[in-house]
């Protein structure tokens, strides 16, 4: 037989690779979600169960009954929206300072902060508690807030967009008689929609599960997020798993459906971003 009866091999190998990869990733999700739905006690049997035997919904019930979830939900959703919808005011007016504004130190100054970029955050954490802890923000909402004001990485993602929008457009601008606020809002933010909402998506994801910082700043249990609430619920249910899975599978859906709501922006910011970088 020729080769072209067999060129269709390559393809079949990779999509059936690609397959057996999104399978292997979506496996622990799927249990996730159908022990959640078990009886109490099936999700610990042997051999386990991979489906439940009867779909019971009462330990998503007991979450918002016994457990007080809508009020994680609530203080979770608030801190994510707050950061991410301040992050990206203040990273995209950075990365566009960085980017199109001529100024003494610019490059050594964006150096420096791509310097730290190798600094873990856990080392940054006990400074950062005692600074707060100076302006009295530990167990407030603004502990949380404040750290994910600005990023580098929100920051350097910006400018590298940026760089590839000519001056001229923006000079024309400035002709035009528009200020420099005028030229930001109107012009930079439109053209900036594809890596802004890429970067909002990386934000919202990032405070959504971030564990250990809120455990560190707050300290009251009603103003706790969902993974620090989960991490307690683990403590005190060890043995409800499918109470366990309830709850993860809350604070996973969320972030899921953002994901699948924004994707095309998403999908379109990383690949602009990866031509024009």
């Amino acid at each position: 037989m020729s080769r072209r009866s067999y060129s269709w091999l390559p393809a079949l190998l990779v999509h059936g690779l690609l397959a057996a990869g999104a399978m292997l990733a979506l496996a622990p999700l799927a249990w996730m979600l159908a022990a959640s739905l078990m009886p109490p006690g099936e999700a610990n049997s042997y051999p386990p169960r991979l489906w439940p035997s009867a779909i019971t919904f009462e330990h998503y019930t007991a979450l918002f009954t016994r457990l007080d979830l809508a009020r994680y939900l609530f203080n979770s959703t608030l801190l994510a929206i707050a950061v991410t919808v301040i992050s990206l005011l203040i990273n995209s007016m950075a990365g566009y300072a960085f980017a199109k504004f001529r100024f003494r130190g610019r490059d050594r100054l964006f150096q420096g902060l791509l310097a730290a970029l190798v600094i873990p955050a856990q080392v940054t954490m006990l400074p950062l508690f005692l600074l707060l802890k100076q302006f009295g923000l530990i167990n407030t909402y603004g502990g949380v807030i404040i750290p994910g004001m600005a990023s580098i990485f929100g920051i350097f993602l910006i400018r590298q967009y940026l760089l590839a929008i000519p001056d001229s457009l923006l000079d024309a601008a400035r002709m035009d008689g528009a200020g420099e606020f005028r030229i930001y809002w109107s012009l930079i933010v439109p053209l900036c929609r594809p890596i802004l909402v890429t970067l909002a998506i990386f934000t919202f994801l990032g405070v959504w599960n971030d564990f250990m910082w809120p455990l560190i700043v707050l300290t009251d249990s009603s103003m706790y997020t969902l993974p620090v609430a989960l991490a307690n619920l683990s403590g005190e249910h060890v043995q409800d798993t499918e109470l366990m899975m309830a709850g993860s599978v809350l604070t996973v859906l969320p972030v899921m459906l953002l994901f699948v709501i924004l994707q095309k922006y998403y999908i379109a910011g990383i690949m602009l971003g990866g031509m024009k970088g």
